[in-house]
């Protein structure tokens, strides 16, 4: 008899589990066991390394491996055959917090706050619902006269937001050298910034952001005081997986970034 697998380590159980392609024709649908669903959220939108999923999950690499693999292929087979994807089953544990693996990647409530979170952590609303114990929680923008700078590596100003009791209560004006992403992140931690929403960032300007422990709204363009407004009411259209064309690299020290209106 084989040893038994190993139960890995999940969030929370999806709050989608199951997605339709256009009723064209009845086809059977493809399972995705919640392991994979967890493996899926962490490399893929929060962009884990496979070694830091594996931690937070629990789990050896090798597992790891396996279940991205296996995930990836249930994934491509449902959109590219358009087959419903359902959710469901699997081999593993919800997390209490209480697992050494746990960090802030999970949905479970923070020590330090009263209140549980509703959606993923890159969910607005799901932001305003971690903070409400709190007195109010800081946002800030690329600033450049009315509009979202889109070149964060060289932002010069931000405007900084307070929100108290899902409201903004108040802004003012925050002067930057801009002179590059590690300055820049430096400065919005000691102004004790919990969010930016930003356009163009780089891979280099991303990590210290989630070092900082700043969350991100990147891709975001036009007014910043309706993106604010937008943020607020949890309708902020943003891009998960927005990145900083320049030099083939993600953005350095000193320089721009190439996301540009198009």
């Amino acid at each position: 008899m084989g040893r038994l697998a190993k139960a890995r380590h999940v969030c929370r159980l999806p709050k989608y589990a199951r997605f339709e392609p256009q009723p064209d024709e009845a086809k059977a649908p493809v399972r995705m066991e919640v392991e994979d669903f967890e493996c899926i959220r962490l490399i893929d939108y929060l962009g884990m390394t496979q070694e830091e999923c594996a931690v937070q999950m629990g789990v050896a690499r090798t597992t790891v491996q396996a279940i991205y693999t296996r995930a990836r292929r249930r994934l491509a087979g449902a959109l590219v055959e358009g087959r419903p994807l359902t959710i469901t089953g699997g081999n593993f544990k919800v997390c209490t917090q209480t697992q050494a693996a746990c960090r802030q990647s999970c949905y479970a409530p923070l020590p330090h706050t009263p209140a549980a979170l509703s959606a993923d952590p890159a969910d607005s609303s799901a932001i305003l619902e971690e903070k409400k114990g709190r007195a109010f929680m800081r946002l800030a923008i690329p600033y450049d006269g009315s509009q979202i700078f889109q070149h964060f590596g060289k932002s010069e100003q931000f405007k900084l937001y307070e929100i108290t009791d899902g409201a903004v209560t108040g802004s003012r004006l925050l002067a930057s050298s801009g002179a590059g992403h590690g300055a820049l992140v430096t400065l919005l931690q000691q102004e004790h910034v919990d969010v930016l929403i930003c356009g163009g960032i780089g891979a280099g300007a991303q990590n210290a952001l989630k070092e900082a422990g700043i969350r991100l709204f990147g891709g975001v363009q036009g007014d910043a005081d309706q993106a604010a407004a937008d943020f607020v009411a949890g309708r902020l259209a943003y891009d998960p997986a927005v990145h900083c064309e320049h030099h083939g690299t993600g953005e350095g020290d000193g320089h721009g970034c190439h996301h540009h209106q198009s």
